[in-house]
C-alpha cells in the first residue's frame, strides 16, 4: 500500500499568504496519496506562473516548460512512455489564452492525461493584468476602461472539443477538489478540471466571499446526469448568479494511446527504434 506517502519535499513555499494553491496543492496531494500511485509512476508538467510552481512543491518526477505550453508537452510525455501517470498544471492565463488551442486538441484525442488549471480569472504572477477569463468590465492595471470581451466558458469549451472528463473545482472546499481529483486521475481519457481559485493579492472582484455566495455541487440535484451531455452542457453555463462544481462530464471512451496500434508493443521508450518497419510509409 502506498497511502501513507506524503508527496512532501523540503522546498520553500513561496506563494502569497491565502492563496488558492495552497487548497489545490494540499487537495493534489492527498488524491496521490489515495491513488496508489509511487511518485517515480507520475510526472508533473507546469509552464510559467504561480500555480506552476507546483511542480517544485511536490515529490514526483516534474518538468517544467514554456508558458501556456504544459499541455503539448504533457502530451508528448505520455505517449513516450504511456506507462506514466501525466499531470499537467497551470494557470488561465498561459492555458486559456497562449495555450487554448492545445487544450481543444487535447480534448479531441482524449489523451489520457490530467489537467489541472488555477483559475484565478487575472494574470496573477504579472501583478494583476486581465486574462482570458477575467469578467466583462473588469478593471486592472492594463483594462482601466474595464475589459471589452466576454470571457471564455473553458468547461463548455472542452465539451464541445471532446473531452471525456471536465469538472469544475473550488478551492475553498478542499474535500470536493481531493474527490474530483481522484477520480479524474483515475479516468481513463483525457480530464480536464477548473478551479476556481481567488487571487487575494490583485483580484478584488472574484473573492472567497464571491464564491461562496454562488457555488453548489451538482451532486445536490438528484436530477443530474453527468454521463448526458446535454444536462453537462447547462450546468457548464451556469457561471452567475449560481455556479456548479464537481464533476460536470464523464464518459467512456477508447483514450487516443488505446488506439495507436505501436503503443500496444509497448511504450516508444522501451521499443528498439531500429526494429521498426517505415517502408510502408514510403509507398
Amino acid at each position: 500500500m502506498t497511502d501513507n506517502i506524503s508527496f512532501d519535499n523540503k522546498t520553500k513555499i513561496t506563494w502569497c499568504p491565502g492563496c488558492g494553491n495552497f487548497s489545490l496543492i494540499a487537495s493534489l496531494k492527498k488524491a496521490l496519496s489515495a491513488s496508489g500511485l509511487r511518485p517515480e509512476e507520475i510526472v508533473l508538467v507546469g509552464d510559467i506562473g504561480c500555480s506552476s510552481k507546483i511542480t517544485d512543491y511536490v515529490e514526483v518526477n516534474t518538468f517544467t516548460g514554456l508558458h501556456g505550453r504544459a499541455v503539448p508537452l504533457a502530451q508528448g510525455i505520455k505517449l513516450a512512455n504511456h506507462d506514466l501517470n501525466v499531470i499537467a498544471v497551470g494557470g488561465d492565463g498561459g492555458l486559456y489564452a497562449e495555450g487554448g488551442n492545445h487544450i481543444i486538441h487535447a480534448s479531441r484525442r482524449n489523451i489520457n492525461m490530467t489537467l489541472i488549471v488555477n483559475n484565478n480569472q487575472i494574470y496573477g504572477l504579472t501583478k494583476g493584468q486581465t486574462s482570458p477569463t477575467s469578467e466583462k468590465d473588469y478593471i486592472s492595471s492594463a483594462t482601466p476602461d474595464g475589459v471589452i470581451e466576454k470571457p471564455i466558458n473553458p468547461i463548455l469549451i472542452a465539451l464541445a472539443s471532446g473531452a471525456s472528463f471536465a469538472a469544475r473545482g473550488y478551492a475553498g472546499d478542499i474535500m470536493q477538489l481531493t474527490e474530483i481529483f481522484s477520480q479524474a486521475i483515475a479516468h481513463k481519457g483525457f480530464a480536464i478540471i477548473d478551479v476556481l481559485s481567488p487571487c487575494v493579492s490583485f483580484n478584488k472582484v472574484n473573492t472567497l466571499a464571491y464564491y461562496k455566495e454562488r457555488v453548489y455541487k451538482v451532486d445536490e440535484d438528484p436530477a443530474f446526469d453527468k454521463t448526458d451531455l446535454g444536462q453537462a452542457i447547462e450546468k457548464a453555463r451556469q457561471f452567475g448568479d449560481k455556479i456548479a462544481t464537481g464533476i460536470i462530464y464523464q464518459s467512456n471512451e477508447p483514450s487516443y494511446e488505446e488506439q495507436v496500434s505501436v503503443l500496444s508493443k509497448g511504450t516508444l521508450v522501451g521499443q528498439n527504434a531500429g526494429s521498426i518497419d517505415i517502408s510502408p510509409l514510403l509507398v
